[in-house]
């Protein structure tokens, strides 16, 4: 029983450990493992994004969705006039990490 126990931590340790090791190496190498830590800094731009969108007011952010991809932000969906397209590209723009914001907004409707 303790040998069950003994590898059951073994194996846990070892998920935990291996994308921390190879997110290192990877920074350094630029292989398949610093495209997944791009991947993962897209994923974080994206969720501040949508988070600051929801709190921008005048911004009905739950019509708007944001992909991010080498840090360029799309936003697409249908807002209600262009100030509230023009602040919610304002509102990406001044988030950590976004290099451009791209909007397919559509206004009306």
């Amino acid at each position: 029983m303790q040998k069950v126990q003994y590898l059951r931590a073994l194996v846990v340790a070892g998920v935990l450990i291996c994308p921390v090791a190879s997110a290192g190496c990877g920074a350094s190498s630029g292989g398949a493992a610093s495209h997944a830590m791009s991947t993962t800094d897209d994923a974080t731009i994206s969720t501040r994004v949508k988070t600051a969108l929801l709190n921008e007011p005048g911004v009905n952010a739950t019509a708007i969705n944001v992909a991010t991809a080498s840090g360029v932000v799309t936003l697409s969906g249908q807002v209600k006039s262009a100030d509230e397209e023009q602040k919610a590209v304002a509102t990406a723009k001044r988030i950590p990490g976004v290099r451009d914001v791209k909007s397919e907004l559509k206004v009306g409707g």
